[in-house]
């Protein structure tokens, strides 16, 4: 596929601190990239910096194939043929949704922009709103308003900015499905940022995972889930169990809870190393004269989580039936491809 937006080496410094440090991306066009990271790792300073809204200390920008920030070139936002979405959607409240989704287009043919909106109101499930004000709708169709007036402009690149954060949980689901359906049939390129795993998971094609200004690892979801290169993505994407273990001649690792089955290369025995239990990983089983003690519980719907002692070792797990605190339990690590750490 065929680069869209291309950053190379880019620095951004504040007070004299590196607030993103040679941080590299590339996302190809049809693309939708999340940003994902936890508050002040510079997800959003990256995505201002793009936008043209931050100057850079140094490195490169390129949009389709065009430089649009380097060290002799700085192309302002008005100039870039970037559409941004807030948070908070930005939406004029004195205008109809017609007239916000028509805002950025009063250089064009009118009948051409008429046309334009029209066929706007269509793509979001809004027609017969186009008289509305934005306080007559709700966060949803105010949000699907904010998308159509970005896209409305045809922009090479949308960047959204928390976009479902302001949206009742019941719902965002269905918007999130809804709005990744509208940018794949439009082929829109965008990078958003947010601070969920479950909404990069769902709207996303590929995650770049965010530490302290730079790339910790950029990929598909499955990927980073299940081959994350730092404990840091692993925890951050989900988390579970670290057991502590030495990998033997045929290449699987003795740990504290047994034998797991790792096929490392045999070249790596007699290392040291950890592994990563996702809780969807053990089962769990009632058992009066099992070796492990349920020590917490939470209950979340449609499973319980639970954390078990066993010889010294806490184990997270998840099961559908309902144990109490203090109960023996007994347990099993399911056959799988685990993640492990191996250690220099």
């Amino acid at each position: 596929m065929k680069s869209a937006l291309s950053i190379s080496n880019l620095t951004c410094r504040y007070h004299d601190q590196d607030i993103l440090s040679q941080l590299s991306l590339n996302v190809e066009q049809g693309e939708i990239v999340c940003l994902l990271g936890a508050s002040g790792c510079g997800k959003t300073t990256l995505l201002k910096s793009i936008a043209g809204l931050l100057p850079l200390s140094s490195g490169e920008m390129n949009l389709n194939g065009k430089v649009i920030t380097d060290n002799n070139t700085w192309l302002p936002p008005e100039q870039r043929n970037i559409g941004m979405i807030f948070q908070d959607y930005a939406l004029f409240p004195h205008l109809t949704v017609t007239q916000n989704i028509g805002f950025g287009l009063k250089g064009w043919d009118k009948k051409k922009a008429d046309d334009k909106v029209e066929s706007m109101l269509h793509l979001v499930h809004l027609s017969g709103f186009g008289d509305r004000y934005p306080h007559q709708l709700s966060g949803g169709q105010q949000q699907r308003v904010a998308i159509a007036r970005a896209l409305a402009s045809e922009p090479d690149l949308l960047l959204l900015d928390e976009p479902f954060s302001n949206i009742d949980t019941q719902v965002r689901h269905d918007l999130i499905k809804e709005i990744r359906r509208i940018f794949k049939a439009q082929g829109v390129t965008a990078i958003f940022v947010t601070h969920s795993r479950e909404e990069a998971f769902a709207f996303s094609d590929k995650l770049a995972v965010m530490n302290h200004g730079v790339i910790e690892q950029f990929g598909s979801s499955n990927d980073l889930y299940y081959s994350p290169n730092s404990r840091f993505v692993a925890d951050f994407l989900g988390g579970g169990s670290y057991v502590s273990g030495t990998i033997n001649q045929n290449g699987d690792i003795d740990t504290q809870v047994g034998f797991i089955s790792c096929g490392r290369s045999t070249t790596e025995a007699d290392k040291k190393a950890e592994v990563l239990l996702r809780p969807q990983n053990i089962t769990l089983y009632r058992d009066v004269n099992g070796e492990a003690t349920v020590k917490e519980l939470q209950f979340m719907g449609d499973t319980c989580r639970y954390v078990i002692d066993s010889k010294g070792v806490e184990l997270i797990a998840v099961s559908n039936d309902s144990l109490t605190i203090g109960e023996k339990v007994k347990f099993e690590i399911k056959s799988h491809c685990p993640i492990v750490f191996v250690q220099d």
